[in-house]
């Protein structure tokens, strides 16, 4: 029988930051701020960029997710993994179904597994499920620090024992579905501000259950993930994962600041502090904002041009691509798709060089199309994007 000490449910409030907090109307300003940069974000670019863009970007979310454990995987050994290309390497290999694991959970948040639905608790065992479910038997063991004792992980399966993390020691075992079902029930019917705030305060209050053995940090992340992209239509094309892993020590420090008690009289009305949540909400609004810009900038078509014109002129010179490939590679930036009998025309060539052309974009990566007579896309892969989109993360050693 797993224990429930019977934890009263106020000991995880308050959920989110009242309006009586003097932060709550700059939290609020933030808020909307933060879904107009992204709203115009999305609408700045076309479909068919936005698309690929989200691929890459799905790369990147998992890297930098991962990153914050621990484990250190490069989206171009993502990219293999994806085509089940696999390190001869046990450790390396290991990292790469991780690391696939955690895509095709995203993937599957993406094409709308967890619409209304992100902070539910059945979704919440689900985005475990799924992710734990793919991984390999070496990464489902943890070690109790302090017996010693090794535990295995089970896919989607509540935890059934004691846990400490750092400081905090979490709400016995048996009471987690009781803190889950309370969990559900605020942050749904949540209006448009507080749904934006709520992935925020939301993220703090899983970790404080700590509802599994182990992956509770990845799901978080996935669940703000699936908060943020409903709440703000995101797209997918920028990630607050990035962020937080650049900012680690400051995540960890204030996620640990809001274990602790309220502190005094004007500290809300709820167990926990109140301005502790706050700090870390508009910590965590800042780091979407960041976010935001950086990808803004990175991506403005003009710039993106100039380096993807560049990288062409290179093969070009290499005689990796034929010549006039760069053009087509233009078309598609502003236009967004391209229509394959239109490359002809718009190189002033013929249907045989036309081809040849389009099949050497399709064999760099640069370009992807279903079917051979499908409209022509950019794909952003990751072994390009040091070259197209600098800084999206490191250079792979």
């Amino acid at each position: 029988m797993v224990e429930d000490r019977n934890e009263p449910l106020g000991a995880m409030e308050p959920m989110l930051v009242s309006s009586s907090s003097p932060k709550r109307d700059g939290l609020a300003d933030k808020a909307l701020e933060l879904a107009e940069r992204s709203a115009g974000f999305r609408r700045s670019l076309p479909d068919g960029i936005v698309d690929a863009l989200s691929d890459l970007v799905r790369a990147m979310n998992c890297y930098y997710s991962n990153l914050i454990e621990g484990h250190d995987t490069h989206p171009v050994d993502i990219e293999r993994a994806l085509n089940e290309e696999f390190s001869n390497d046990p450790e390396q290999r290991d990292l790469q179904l991780e690391a696939k694991a955690h895509i095709e959970v995203q993937a599957w948040i993406d094409e709308g597994g967890l619409e209304g639905a992100a902070a539910r608790s059945d979704a919440i065992i689900e985005i475990h499920r799924r992710f734990c479910e793919k991984l390999p038997d070496d990464l489902l063991w943890v070690e109790n620090p302090d017996s010693e004792e090794r535990v295995r992980v089970v896919a989607g399966e509540l935890r059934d024992r004691d846990v400490r993390v750092g400081q905090h020691v979490a709400i016995s075992p048996g009471a987690v579905p009781r803190f889950l079902t309370r969990f559900e029930e605020a942050y749904r019917n949540l209006g448009r501000v507080d749904r934006v705030l709520a992935a925020a305060a939301a993220h703090h209050r899983l970790l404080w259950i700590h509802p599994f053995v182990d992956g509770n940090g990845r799901v978080v992340r996935l669940m703000s993930y699936a908060m943020l992209r409903e709440a703000l239509d995101t797209g997918g094309i920028w990630s607050v994962a990035r962020g937080l892993a650049r900012r680690e020590a400051e995540y960890k420090r204030l996620l640990q600041a809001c274990d602790g008690p309220r502190r005094g009289d004007r500290d809300g009305r709820g167990t926990l502090s109140e301005a502790a949540l706050a700090t870390f909400v508009g910590f965590f609004l800042d780091v979407c904002l960041d976010q935001i810009n950086f990808m803004e900038e990175l991506v403005e078509p003009d710039r993106l041009r100039d380096r993807m014109l560049i990288w062409a002129e290179e093969e070009i010179r290499g005689d990796r691509l034929p010549p006039k490939s760069g053009l087509v590679l233009e078309a598609i930036l502003y236009r967004g798709t391209l229509p394959r009998k239109d490359v002809a025309d718009l190189l002033s060539v013929g249907d045989r060089q036309a081809r040849r052309i389009t099949s050497a974009l399709i064999n760099s990566g640069a370009v992807t199309s279903p079917t051979s007579r499908a409209d022509l896309k950019l794909a952003f892969p990751a072994a390009l994007a040091a070259r197209w989109l600098p800084g999206l993360f490191p250079e792979q050693k």
